[in-house]
């Protein structure tokens, strides 16, 4: 094995080290690319760094993460999930499950409109745990739940991974939206469908609300308040996201629209002041900040290792692979999802999936597939333990009764139907490739 081959495996084990040490992601990327680079290649490999931070830092597309990050945080500072998961409470009426099933609905609407699983789940925990718990939810589903909706933002459209695997695929972001539209309605479903089930197998553990507590309001007001809450959030996700998929905007450009709609529906909700403002610009440009210094970290990673010829490492491995192009597919997946459990989605997306895409595209996979499974995939990161960031979020606001084995148990099943979405994928490929086709993508 030539020894720059060396370096690579030496520089991808001195990256986890470092992480495993707790050293921040973008500086633990900076300085085993830094080292391992120069100690195979002197100060020459990193001539073209400038030139590819650069490129990050300019790149137009990319421009569309602050304004819905902005867009995200405003909607977060309106309450629309109070307002959302108070109605919905009351609608789901003596159904058993009702209220989770109102927790899946309230998160795929926060993730079509915020898109930030911190900010949804921990809104989904101090709204909606305390109210479980005292209804006689078992803790582990309630936990899991909560959890699970929350990451729903992470493929429901606008997606900031999709918007980072359409830069790395080379690829149109409206295309990516539109492929992960039905495979994120799709998980939604399943979860709802797995509520409806524990309904039936085990009614003690999802009780429907007291009708004493239905009967505060009528069935005609709640349905009134339901479209009040419900309309200008949905208005303006329909707006961002059908001008994106069909083509009428760029998405920079609806990405702006949405920004300016936010800061009109928190201003019809009575919530828009200057210090919301304030926190939201704050908190964007503190998330924006982050998410762009872990990509430039990234680019002295990918520029070493690409320079000691890791990439070829990476094809002989391939090569030994049986079963040709589904083996490599299915084993990407499990080194996606294995990577999960230590590392967060935006450092797997630069530097796995770079990785595994000259041997995808030479065995001319459909890209829009492959983005729209890795997408389901790095689902699982917020969820599995020890580094699930959904799991630290919910802890951080549980009750003290609730422990932390409740909150990974309930996780479980909900990590199982995401794997489950992730094999219908795979086996039925026109779930994600449908619609784009179908607008002509």
């Amino acid at each position: 094995m030539p020894i720059t081959e060396i370096y690579a495996l030496a520089m991808l084990g001195g990256f986890f080290v470092l992480l495993m040490l707790g050293i921040p992601v973008g500086l633990t990327l900076a300085v085993s690319g830094f080292f391992w680079g120069w100690l195979g290649f002197g100060p020459l490999l990193f001539n073209l760094l400038p030139h590819r931070i650069f490129g990050v830092v300019s790149n137009y597309t990319l421009l569309a993460i602050p304004l819905f990050v902005f867009m995200g945080v405003m909607l977060e500072k309106s309450r629309i999930a109070e307002d959302l998961m108070d109605v919905v409470g009351r609608l789901a009426g003596n159904l058993r499950g009702g209220l989770g099933l109102g927790i899946v609905l309230v998160g795929v609407l926060m993730g079509a409109t915020t898109g930030i699983v911190g900010a949804t789940v921990i809104t989904l925990g101090l709204l909606t745990l305390p109210n479980l718990l005292r209804r006689g939810y078992d803790p582990g589903f309630a936990c899991g739940v909560i959890c699970a909706s929350g990451t729903l933002g992470q493929i429901i459209p606008p997606s900031l991974i999709l918007i980072l695997l359409a830069d790395i695929l080379n690829l149109s972001v409206g295309t990516l939206f539109a492929a992960a539209m039905v495979p994120g309605l799709l998980l939604a479903g399943i979860y709802c469908a797995y509520i409806l089930l524990l309904g039936i197998l085990r009614p003690s553990a999802v009780p429907p609300v007291p009708e004493e507590e239905r009967a505060l309001i009528s069935t005609g007001e709640l349905l009134v308040k339901l479209v009040k809450v419900v309309a200008p959030p949905l208005g303006l996700v329909v707006a961002v996201l059908g001008s994106i998929i069909g083509g009428v905007a760029a998405p920079t450009e609806a990405a702006s629209m949405g920004a300016l709609g936010a800061i009109v529906v928190t201003s019809l909700g009575g919530r828009f002041g200057w210090r919301v403002l304030k926190e939201t610009v704050q908190t964007t440009a503190r998330i924006t900040a982050m998410m762009m210094f872990i990509l430039m970290c990234a680019q002295v990673f990918a520029l070493a290792f690409r320079g000691l010829q890791g990439e070829r490492l990476v094809e002989d491995m391939f090569a030994f692979l049986p079963g040709g192009v589904g083996a490599d597919i299915w084993f990407m997946m499990l080194i996606i999802f294995v990577l999960g459990f230590f590392i967060e989605w935006i450092e797997i997306s630069y530097i796995a999936v770079p990785l595994f895409l000259p041997v995808l595209m030479r065995a001319e996979a459909d890209l829009v597939w492959i983005a729209t499974l890795v997408c389901v995939n790095l689902q699982t990161s917020f969820l599995t333990p020890p580094f699930g960031w959904a799991l630290f979020f919910l802890r951080s606001v549980a009750p003290a009764e609730v422990s932390t084995g409740q909150i990974y148990r309930g996780v479980i099943p909900f990590i199982l139907m995401q794997g489950l979405v992730l094999v219908l994928v795979y086996a039925f490929p026109g779930i994600a490739t449908w619609l784009p086709r179908a607008i002509g993508w």
